[in-house]
């Protein structure tokens, strides 16, 4: 999809479909909506006269344009974006998603959008094709009928008296978001069978090779020699080797001597089963996206790779498949990490864990200072937070606060829950230093307990995605399945310290 920005006037820009933002309440008596009004024939103030449309959140009145010659665009499309003083920055996103996810189903190729927030321009336009690039992912790909044929060949975002180079640079940044995303979600939505850990480090390396990263994938043997026994442990139940995949963004001309270096590391279970501990086989289908962790590590550095941050970033994927087998790990043995802590795995279905233990500590070998980590790794959270909130625990406050903050300027929503060390005692193992669960109390956090064992020495933030990397509903600016979530997030906070 092409994507280009504007400074207008609307009236001016050949598209077939326009679609303006409208807030609630808001008349067409003054202003830029009286100029719609005026361009469309009146067709504005009718609609919301006859109490059609009143500009709420997600709703939206649609036109054809027949015999006016004032506009280039045969459709409007009005989308209802909520009271002004709540319309910000991540607003626009879900804006453009929608007009655009509705105007392709209207089979418009190519689409104005019109968000009209006043602020940064160079954001607001960065937003808004994001928007755009979400909503025309879908799930379908391996349908060969009823599949969405619809496509969108161009988006316009149509910002009036903004300067060129500041719209245009928002709509590159906007273009390499949107995609990353989407490379992510792709990622999430493939079968088991098709995304194995070499298929996921395949993809790692044409991402490394197409824009730039150097990149490390260590095999078994080269695990072994690290002593990663945890990680290790849960793949010794599958045919397929797992891999740890790093790596990394430098920027040109960099000076090594700045010893800060922020990791992204994310959970890579390509398929879980649970392992000797077996799932029930109600949905374990969707368990395909257990490695979205990893795929949004790797879709990070895909767009840090272009977006060219003036900071290192190191990216680690531990990818492995959790399945039972006469070789697999059995509850109640012992494993020893790479840390030389030894872990007592209670149940092999708390597998997620266990990898993202070395892949934490070997993002500490290679010089990281600061991690955030990712992972579907609890159904606990979901029954805490549902579907809204992503949870975020760790050990440095600022870190998490950082984090909260920057997923709130881009539209992802973070909560805090705690960390005590009380939740350590549920770890403890009669047997060995830790066990991998602490029982049903408190699962999420005695998860990010565990964690927190292999993230000494470092400032460290967990985000638990399991409950938001998946939606089981279409809105109407996205469709159903992987959502992409924490990646936005991490790019905000990798441009925040830029």
């Amino acid at each position: 999809m092409q994507v280009e920005a504007s400074q207008g006037p609307i009236e001016n820009v050949d598209v077939q479909a326009i679609a303006v933002a409208v807030f609630k309440g808001e008349k067409p008596d003054d202003g830029f909506l009286k100029k719609v009004d005026e361009l469309s024939g009146g067709l504005v103030k009718s609609t919301i006269d006859a109490e059609e449309f009143s500009g709420k959140e997600g709703e939206m009145a649609y036109f054809h344009l027949m015999g006016n010659d004032k506009l280039k665009a045969r459709r409007l499309l009005l989308v209802g974006v909520g009271p002004l003083d709540e319309y910000k920055t991540s607003s626009v996103s879900i804006m453009a998603g929608t007009a655009v996810r509705s105007l392709r189903a209207k089979n418009a190729k190519s689409i104005a959008v019109v968000p009209r927030l006043n602020g940064n321009a160079e954001s607001t336009s960065s937003a808004a094709v994001q928007g755009a690039f979400i909503s025309i992912f879908d799930p379908d790909k391996y349908r060969t009928v009823d599949k969405e044929d619809k496509k969108v060949d161009r988006v316009v975002v149509v910002i009036e008296g903004a300067a060129d180079d500041v719209l245009n640079r928002g709509a590159n940044a906007g273009r390499i978001i949107g995609e990353s995303m989407n490379f992510t979600r792709d990622l999430a939505n493939e079968p088991g069978a098709y995304m194995t850990p070499t298929d996921m480090a395949e993809r790692a390396r044409e991402v490394a090779n197409e824009f730039g990263l150097s990149i490390d994938v260590l095999d078994e043997a080269r695990m072994e020699q690290e002593g990663m026994g945890s990680l290790l442990s849960v793949s010794h139940g599958s045919d397929q080797p797992a891999k740890l995949i790093i790596l990394k963004y430098v920027p040109a001309n960099f000076d090594d001597s700045n010893t800060e270096l922020l990791a992204f590391v994310g959970k890579g279970v390509t398929f879980d089963s649970g392992g000797i501990s077996l799932k029930p086989g109600e949905n374990m289908e969707l368990m395909k996206y257990d490695m979205t962790g990893g795929a949004t590590v790797i879709g990070a550095m895909r767009a840090i790779a272009q977006l060219k941050p003036p900071i290192p970033i190191l990216g680690v994927a531990p990818c492995t498949e959790n399945l039972p087998s006469g070789k697999a790990t059995k509850p109640g043995d012992v494993v020893r990490a790479m840390t030389g802590k030894t872990i007592e795995v209670i149940n092999t279905d708390a597998e997620g864990r266990l990898i993202l233990a070395d892949a934490i500590a070997y993002a500490k070998k290679l010089g990281a200072t600061k991690i955030i980590d990712m992972a579907t790794l609890t159904g606990a959270v979901s029954i805490a937070l549902g579907d809204v909130n992503a949870a975020v625990l760790g050990t440095d406050q600022a870190l998490i606060d950082e984090i909260i903050s920057a997923g709130h300027e881009v539209g992802e929503k973070f909560w805090q829950l705690p960390l005590d060390k009380e939740y350590s005692k549920q770890i403890k193992s009669d047997i060995a230093d830790i066990k991998n669960v602490g029982g049903r109390k408190a699962g999420t956090i005695t998860a990010a307990a565990f964690l927190k064992e292999f993230a000494d020495g470092v400032a460290w933030a967990h985000l638990d995605i399991a409950g938001t990397a998946w939606g089981d509903d279409a809105k109407p600016y996205r469709s159903k399945g992987p959502t992409g979530i924490a990646l936005r997030t991490l790019l905000k906070i990798v441009d925040r310290a830029s």
